[in-house]
């Protein structure tokens, strides 16, 4: 097969990657498929024994991945574009989402190099532990960007992901790796064998494929709502987020959030949400209750007795000495402070709680391994960055009324981290209230992939979903993932429901990602037979 043959193949992946993808609707299952035409390609590049195979493997890989990556998430460029536009935060963002197309080509290459010096089943165990290592990599790292994790395909068609709240979307990306290997393995044997033979592999992929599919609707149509319900408002004021910090009041911004509550609740409503940075103020959080906005809101909370505000703000904290890694010195107070993107739970009590934002984006808002470069400080803030950039908590937490109900806080695109969320509700929490704000990305698929995603939390943890975006999407999502209520793009309104309180664990909630961890470890001990291998041969063309 001559080299454009195969980099055709590279672009048939691609493009039934990206028509797979979400938010592309009833176009989910091609994933179990897509990488059918890759796998052609790198098994006849590895049949052709060219003294430049591995460069066309990695060269293929490339272009498949880049090109899905690209059509599928293209509005990041928007989102980078929301941010102060420094020299170092643009080329620092533009990382992770290069990094995920790198990690997914040198996946596929491990495959190839691997399947050169063991047995082909070896070679497949090694694609789907190098493959799914490499995407928890980027699940875990100072340049995490999770957003491609194959298992978060199943987003588009959430009745077939039901077993996550046993496998999480680990899970899901076993799942599609391994039928496409058996997909291509069918197809093999329809070209190469006769008889009932040919037809053998086919029946194997049909049946990986549709057990998994079986227990998933089961589980779906089966599923009832457990725990008691507990009224929810949730608000979204569309309000322009490139105007919210610079133009508009906070006294109107407030003034807005108010009426579109007040349109909806009522005296027995116990949550009111507010999107992320919905209060444009700076707040010390050790002198929280000095703020006018924040007595006018206690003031406010008076007519909802039984209720809780969970609404975003972006607060600081003051230390006397450097008490944490993000900590930045001020010369003016020879003081240390902290700036955080916060979720604060207010209600009518004393009382004043506050999360921190804490899967930060790569550049924008954290800059990737501050202790490596801790020593370049003063050089990245001459050039309008910071090596330390927000701040961050480094365990989850979860927000409790006076009433003693657990909710999950997750603030933007951590809504991604279902182990993050899962520690949450181990640790009490009984629904999710999601805080967000998707206007950076604009009208594109960004928002409603971001919206999708959430399906998948609220099915791993069995949680109902509450989410509240600034410019949509704002949405209920019940424990099987179906969304039962949802607003519409750039429009201000709110919406008023029921959410389920559930105390249930489930098994993915309790073991975490563990699928990902057990495979990070056997990618590891495959990738060494690699070098082992290389060595004894040239050992033995030396030594005879």
């Amino acid at each position: 097969m001559k080299s454009r043959q195969t980099y055709l193949l590279g672009l048939m992946s691609a493009f039934l990657l990206w028509l797979a993808w979400p938010p592309m609707p009833f176009t989910t299952p091609l994933l179990l498929i897509a990488l059918v035409p890759l796998l052609i390609a790198v098994d006849d590049i590895s049949k052709s024994e060219t003294a430049k195979s591995g460069r066309r493997v990695f060269l293929t890989a490339g272009i498949t991945f880049l090109l899905w990556n690209t059509a599928s998430i293209y509005w990041v460029y928007n989102a980078i574009s929301a941010y102060n536009g420094t020299i170092v935060a643009i080329p620092v963002s533009l990382i992770p989402y290069g990094l995920g197309a790198l990690l997914m080509t040198f996946a596929f290459w491990l495959y190839y190099r691997l399947g050169k010096y063991t047995v082909k089943k070896l070679a497949y165990l090694g694609l789907i532990a190098f493959y799914i290592a490499l995407e928890y990599l980027q699940q875990t790292w100072d340049l995490a960007f999770p957003w491609m994790t194959l298992g978060n395909g199943l987003a588009g068609m959430h009745q077939l992901a039901q077993w996550y709240d046993y496998t999480g979307v680990y899970g899901g990306s076993l799942w599609i790796l391994l039928s496409n290997i058996l997909a291509f393995e069918a197809y093999q044997k329809y070209k190469t064998q006769t008889g009932y033979l040919r037809f053998r592999g086919t029946g194997v992929w049909a049946l990986v494929v549709f057990i998994p599919v079986v227990i998933s609707l089961t589980k779906y149509f089966t599923a009832e709502q457990k725990g008691t319900p507990s009224n929810v408002v949730v608000v979204q004021p569309n309000i322009d987020p490139y105007l919210k910090l610079s133009e508009i009041p906070p006294a109107e911004q407030i003034g807005i959030l108010t009426h579109l509550t007040d349109s909806l609740a009522q005296p027995d409503t116990e949550y009111i949400l507010w999107p992320e940075t919905a209060l444009p103020i700076y707040a010390d959080e050790d002198k929280i209750r000095t703020y006018p906005e924040i007595e006018s809101l206690q003031n406010y909370m008076n007519k909802y007795k039984n209720g809780t505000l969970i609404t975003g703000i972006e607060t600081v904290k003051v230390y006397p000495d450097k008490r944490t890694l993000s900590a930045k010195y001020d010369q003016r107070s020879a003081q240390y402070w902290d700036n955080f993107n916060s979720a604060m739970q207010l209600e009518n009590s004393a009382n004043i709680q506050f999360y921190h934002k804490s899967k930060l984006v790569p550049g924008a808002e954290k800059m990737p391994f501050p202790k490596v470069f801790s020593f370049m400080d003063a050089v990245f803030s001459q050039l309008g960055g910071s090596v330390s950039g927000w701040g961050w908590q480094e365990k989850p937490s979860v927000l409790y009324s006076r009433s003693g109900i657990g909710a999950a806080p997750v603030v933007c695109y951590e809504s991604l981290w279902g182990d993050w969320i899962g520690q949450q509700v181990k640790d009490g929490a009984q629904f999710i209230a999601i805080i967000t704000n998707d206007g950076w990305w604009g009208n594109t698929s960004g928002k409603d992939q971001h919206e999708m995603y959430a399906r998948l939390r609220a099915i791993e943890s069995r949680r109902d979903v509450a989410r509240s975006a600034n410019t949509g999407i704002s949405c209920f999502i019940n424990q099987r993932g179906d969304i039962t209520q949802h607003t519409e793009w750039w429009t201000r309104t709110a919406l008023k429901g029921d959410v389920n309180l559930n105390d249930e664990i489930t098994f993915y909630v309790k073991s975490g990602d563990v699928i990902a961890k057990l495979l990070c470890i056997l990618a590891f001990v495959l990738a060494l037979i690699i070098p082992y291998k290389k060595w004894i041969g040239r050992s033995k063309s030396i030594y005879g």
